[in-house]
């Protein structure tokens, strides 16, 4: 009975001293690191699993010290093999901490809320994609050491040699999708190709990378709908990615109107909106006709805004103001369908009648600035120069 009280009692006093020096190695890390993130992650973070941790180790070396009397009993076998796996499950969640710690520690250097955050948010993808992964590593090895503990796993490990091919080919097919999903997703996360935050359009839907993992990734569409897809869809099949090289975009809003319409005036009062608002970013704003067809011309207004929710607003107020425009300033550019009945001499006196002067068309047939969107600023130019070429020839 002494020695059972005698092992209680050892365990009780090395779990108390483990407690103690844990504590005191937290506190003097806390005074000396309050100026390093690393040390303060270390301290919020680490802190409970080095308790743990230490604490099993210490309760494990008691046991076994002060249990010699009890050499070759079952009990005292049993005891020593829970508290060794315990150790390996504690030392094994340490690590983890210890991993995450790093890993937010790193995070912490790179911000999202800036502006320019595309290289920021490239190593937060990968950052988290590889802390996915290390985690499942620790799990799979630890749980893993932790069954080659018991001997009748290590007895039949040759028995499970012999069927592991079989076993293999059954596996890879049966986690074929699985496995083709983990490897998409490492390839999006070292290609580059896609990033948290990016905004993208799939499946006709536009929306933000709001979760990116091995198996799958999740957008957020712009109406807080989420579009859950396999991480294969992005490696297999095409998709928008509107923020890959930058965040400035641009969008475009378009107008069917009546061949009456002032394009010049209308082009002004795009112009004097868009400088009214802080949506726009001041590299684009381009009004042109791009068609005449049936009756109507088509006029499209291109706009560039810093990032992709500012172009949805900039995109609607553009048509909201300049459908009031027209119906309040020029109702005669409204779109209209006209039918006219007469002979083909254009006899009658309601019909039209060429004018007998011709009109003078002005000397300068040169397109101002925000009538083009190749050329005429430096942004038109640099435009110019990667759809058509610096050494081909433009008519």
């Amino acid at each position: 009975m002494q020695s059972y009280l005698g092992t209680a009692v050892a365990a009780l006093v090395a779990a108390a001293v483990a407690l103690f020096l844990v504590e005191v190695v937290h506190r003097v890390t806390r005074r000396l690191g309050h100026r390093s993130l690393l040390m303060t992650e270390l301290t919020d973070h680490a802190h409970r699993p080095f308790q743990v941790a230490a604490t099993v180790l210490a309760v494990q070396f008691a046991a076994r010290f002060s249990t010699g009397y009890a050499v070759g009993e079952g009990w005292r076998r049993l005891l020593l093999h829970l508290l060794i796996l315990g150790v390996i499950a504690t030392t094994a969640w340490l690590v983890a901490a210890l991993l995450v710690v790093v890993e937010d520690t790193a995070l912490a250097r790179f911000r999202v809320d800036v502006p320019d955050n595309r290289h920021a948010r490239r190593v937060r993808t990968q950052v988290v994609m590889l802390r996915r992964l290390t985690i499942a590593v620790i799990v799979i090895l630890t749980v893993g050491v932790m069954l080659m503990t018991f001997p009748s796993v290590r007895g039949i490990g040759a028995g499970v040699l012999t069927s592991a091919g079989v076993v293999g080919v059954v596996a890879a097919l049966a986690a074929q999708s699985l496995l083709g999903n983990v490897f998409a997703g490492l390839q999006l996360a070292f290609s580059d190709a896609v990033r948290l935050d990016d905004v993208v359009v799939v499946e006709g839907e536009w929306g933000r990378i709001e979760e990116l993992t091995l198996s799958y990734v999740v957008v957020q569409i712009w109406d807080d709908r989420r579009l859950i897809l396999p991480t294969s869809y992005f490696t297999s099949k095409p998709f928008q990615n509107w923020t890959r090289t930058e965040a400035a975009v641009l969008g475009t809003a378009e107008f069917d109107v009546d061949w009456a319409v002032p394009v010049q005036t209308m082009r002004e009062e795009l112009r004097r909106l868009v400088e009214g608002t802080e949506l726009w970013d001041g590299r684009v704003c381009v009004l042109q006709v791009t068609d005449a067809t049936g009756g109507l011309v088509r006029m499209r207004a291109l706009v560039s805004a810093a990032d992709a929710g500012s172009l949805w607003d900039l995109r609607c107020l553009v048509r909201e103001h300049l459908v009031a425009w027209i119906r309040d300033s020029r109702p005669t550019a409204m779109p209209r369908t006209r039918t006219e009945w007469g002979d083909s001499s254009s006899s009658l006196p309601w019909q039209w009648v060429q004018p007998r002067r011709p009109e003078r068309r002005p000397t300068d047939t040169g397109a101002p600035d925000d009538a083009r969107v190749f050329g005429g600023s430096d942004d038109g130019d640099a435009r110019s120069e990667a759809f058509v070429g610096p050494e081909e020839t433009r008519p």
